[in-house]
C-alpha cells in the first residue's frame, strides 16, 4: 500500500530537499515591513516587522533582495533594503559585505514552516515561481516553466544531482523530486495538497542497497 501510494504520489510535480541550518545573525528593520511566506510582495504576509524590530537573519538570497529570517516567533521572508547589521562598527544595509550564506526558497521551505496557514495549500507555486539564485561553483542548473508549473534540475561539481518540478491544478497543488548523491544513494519525495488536506511520501534507498520509506498526511 505505502509504496502503490508513494508511486502515484509522484506522478504529481513537486519540490526539492530543504536546506540545511545555517549559522544566524541580527539585523535592525528600518521600517515598519512585512514578513512574507516567500521571497517577493506576491506571497502572503506573515505579520509586520516594527520599525527598529530585531529579526534573526538566516541567509539571503544571491542577489541579496531578500532574506530569510524570524521575528517573534514567526519564519519568514524580509526585504533586505529594509534590513540593518553592524559590520566593522559601522551600520550598513544587508548585503554582500556582511557574509550571510546564501539561502533558497522553495517548496520544502513552505512544508516546513507554513502547514497551519490557511493558504498553506495552495503551494509556493501559486504565487509564481521563485525568483533565480545562483548555484554553486562547478554546477550546472536547468530549468523552465510550463502552463501548469515549473521544473528543473541541478547537478553539482561532484556528480550529485536534484531534479523537482512543482504545479496547481483546478484541485490543488503537487510537487515531487529526486535527489541523488554522488555515491548513487537516492531519495524520492512528493506531495500532493488540495482544500481538504494533504499527503506526501518519500523513499530513500542507500548506496550499499538498503531502503527507508514513509508516507504521512492530514486532513482539514
Amino acid at each position: 500500500m505505502r509504496n502503490t501510494l508513494l508511486a502515484t504520489i509522484l506522478l504529481v510535480v513537486g519540490a526539492l530537499a530543504p536546506t540545511g541550518a545555517l549559522a544566524a545573525s541580527s539585523a535592525v528593520a528600518t521600517a515598519d515591513v512585512n514578513m512574507r511566506a516567500g521571497p517577493g510582495t506576491r506571497y502572503p504576509a506573515i505579520r509586520v516587522v516594527p520599525n527598529g524590530g530585531r529579526v534573526t537573519t538566516y541567509g539571503c538570497l544571491a542577489d541579496y533582495s531578500w532574506c530569510d529570517t524570524s521575528y517573534g516567533g514567526a519564519r519568514g521572508w524580509v526585504s533586505a533594503h529594509y534590513l540593518t547589521t553592524v559590520v566593522d562598527g559601522s551600520t550598513v544595509v544587508v548585503g554582500p559585505r556582511v557574509g550571510l550564506p546564501v539561502v533558497v526558497f522553495n517548496a520544502a521551505y513552505w512544508d516546513h514552516y507554513y502547514t497551519n496557514y490557511p493558504w498553506y495549500y495552495r503551494g509556493p507555486a501559486y504565487y509564481g515561481a521563485p525568483p533565480p539564485y545562483g548555484p554553486p561553483p562547478g554546477s550546472t542548473v536547468t530549468r523552465g516553466c510550463g502552463p501548469h508549473g515549473c521544473g528543473g534540475t541541478v547537478t553539482g561539481p561532484y556528480g550529485g544531482s536534484a531534479t523537482g518540478a512543482r504545479g496547481c491544478g483546478p484541485r490543488g497543488c503537487g510537487g515531487a523530486g529526486t535527489i541523488t548523491g554522488p555515491n548513487g544513494g537516492t531519495i524520492q519525495g512528493a506531495r500532493a495538497c488540495g482544500p481538504r488536506g494533504c499527503v506526501g511520501g518519500y523513499r530513500a534507498v542507500g548506496p550499499n542497497g538498503g531502503t527507508r520509506a514513509g508516507v504521512g498526511g492530514f486532513r482539514r
